[in-house]
């Protein structure tokens, strides 16, 4: 995946702000079958929210390995809530 501009983030930030969490991070932690439940979201919406449940005190490190494994961009970070953005696949 290609980075990001500056613009492109910043209306990406500014649709992240109306969007609710699709995805939530509880006891179970980064299970195979959270991301794949993550990446099901951001293949149907492209820019998805998550947010920290449980380990609240680990999410400035797992936040990135999130997008890394999932191949997304983090977008932002605030509090206890992530978004993450990866272009949707072209409709063939």
């Amino acid at each position: 995946m290609q980075p990001l501009t500056n613009t492109e983030k910043r209306a990406l930030k500014a649709r992240a702000q109306r969007l609710e969490p699709v995805a939530k991070l509880g006891h179970a932690g980064m299970s195979e079958a959270f991301l794949q439940g993550l990446d099901a979201a951001l293949s149907a919406h492209g820019l998805v929210k998550m947010k920290f449940t449980d380990f609240k005190d680990e999410r400035k490190t797992l936040a990135p390995l999130i997008a890394e494994k999932t191949g997304s961009a983090l977008i932002m970070q605030v509090g206890n809530v992530a978004v993450f953005f990866r272009a949707k696949p072209p409709v063939e």
